[in-house]
């Protein structure tokens, strides 16, 4: 039996042909913008760009005259919690519906964040092998996903959302909880934790070295998990050929995580500038997410949080930018990062004018495709506009390179967003919106 015929939501035609000419191709390896420029899409790849006297005007029925706007590589999010859903005014109520309701609101979330112009995110904590082949596959609307499954927390650390007075009887089998993360302890529990992400699918390994702003009993100085814990994970992914990523903000949780085997840190709010050229040196990627403070501060979202968390939260908010000149000025390698929960994830966009107080438009570009896509293992594939990379893009009015803004309000500046070379969705009358994704052809709101 063929693959189509057992499961016959797969695409039924290859991507198609299309050849957009007279482009502005955004180059954001080089930081510029090609004039004149062909791209030339088939089967969901770049087969050819050229630009100059070498671009001539093709002819047929799929060659779209762009007359000038900007070919950009499709966006990648390098820290997302797609099961955060809303459907619920508090934190602690999040995963209080049931297993279904959830899976079905993270369709919701999944799509819209495709429709920002998010074709790729790497979810840190929630997403399983289920939503990730179900998207890969067309069932849902959504960005390719990179998932962690699973993040791993010590008892009362980052992942445990029990709240203080709560015992045990809230656990399941193999410590799970209700939530982005399951609960380990000791040297085998954290090797069999880490084994069983990767069992169940994760591409890499999401852990909880320090405090954080949304959980109830740790301090933001609190350090996680013992050194021989986090070795037990890492040598795990390792062996794996894989790698794992860790929340930090302190310097003294950030050095707990990258002297065991910690391939990247998620956040570091609080980091110094000797740690940041130590973790430069060992190749360490940081993925900043300065824009969920800035949700969680203000109405209606303030309330989101409870008083202790809320305190928290004004902590990490005010040391943001400050992290991010930091790592900019040792060449750390830095990617895109929201970390948005519940009613939040609109928000998502907002990071780009943020980091805009102290980036460059090109450094912030960068980190939402070629910093993610190399951090992805995806060089050259993803977040690039060239022969042979994947035919992820999005078509805008406005130069990203000019203002980088452009993408905090996609809505204003987009013309179509193309994933595997698919149009999802269009605001022109060249072509036809991919019926894979919009067999109604919806537009963007």
């Amino acid at each position: 039996m063929s693959s189509k015929s057992s499961k016959p939501w797969l695409p039924q035609t290859p991507a198609p042909e299309v050849i957009f000419y007279n482009a502005n191709v955004v180059n954001v390896e080089a930081g510029e913008v090609i004039p004149n420029s062909t791209v030339h899409i088939n089967n969901g790849r770049i087969v050819d760009v050229s630009s100059g006297d070498t671009a001539k005007p093709p002819t047929g029925a799929n060659a779209v005259n762009l007359k000038g706007q900007y070919i950009c590589p499709g966006l990648i999010d390098c820290h997302v919690h797609l099961t955060a859903t809303p459907g619920s005014s508090s934190l602690k109520d999040i995963f209080s519906a049931s297993p279904n309701s959830i899976t079905h609101r993270a369709g919701f979330v999944a799509r819209e964040m495709l429709l920002r112009g998010f074709t790729t995110a790497r979810d840190t904590g929630g997403a399983d092998f289920a939503l990730r082949e179900a998207i890969a596959e067309g069932l849902i609307m959504g960005p390719r996903l990179f998932i962690a499954g699973k993040a791993l927390s010590q008892t009362g650390g980052h992942g445990d959302f029990r709240a203080i007075y709560q015992g045990d009887e809230q656990k399941c089998c193999g410590g799970h909880t209700a939530n982005l993360a399951r609960v380990c302890n000791g040297v085998p529990e954290c090797l069999e934790a880490a084994r069983d992400e990767l069992r169940q699918g994760a591409d890499f390994i999401k852990i909880m070295c320090g405090g954080g702003v949304a959980t109830p009993s740790d301090a933001l100085d609190m350090l996680q998990f013992t050194a021989e814990e986090i070795r037990a994970i890492t040598t795990t992914a390792k062996h794996s050929k894989t790698y794992v990523t860790a929340h930090a903000y302190s310097v003294e949780a950030i050095r707990h995580a990258v002297d065991n085997g910690v391939r990247g840190i998620e956040h570091g709010n609080f980091i110094d500038e000797e740690t940041a050229a130590y973790c430069t040196e060992l190749g360490v990627v940081f993925t900043p997410t300065l824009v969920t403070y800035h949700g969680m501060s203000r109405p209606p979202f303030d309330k989101f949080l409870d008083d202790f968390s809320q305190i928290k939260n004004r902590q990490v908010l005010a040391s943001g930018l400050d992290a991010l000149s930091i790592l900019r000025k040792a060449g750390a390698t830095i990617c895109y990062g929201s970390d948005l929960l519940a009613g939040l994830h609109p928000l998502q966009n907002h990071e780009f004018s943020i980091r805009s107080g102290v980036l460059s438009a090109r450094d912030i570009l960068q980190s939402a495709t070629i910093n993610a896509a190399k951090y992805l293992g995806m060089e050259g594939q993803l977040g690039c506009i060239k022969k042979g990379s994947i035919a992820d893009m999005l078509i805008l009015t406005s130069n990203p390179l000019e203002d980088i803004t452009v993408l905090d309000h996609i809505q204003d500046s987009l013309v179509a967003i193309l994933k595997d070379g698919r149009i999802v969705t269009k605001r022109s009358s060249w072509l036809s919106v991919d019926p894979l994704y919009d067999p109604c052809h919806i537009q963007v709101q």
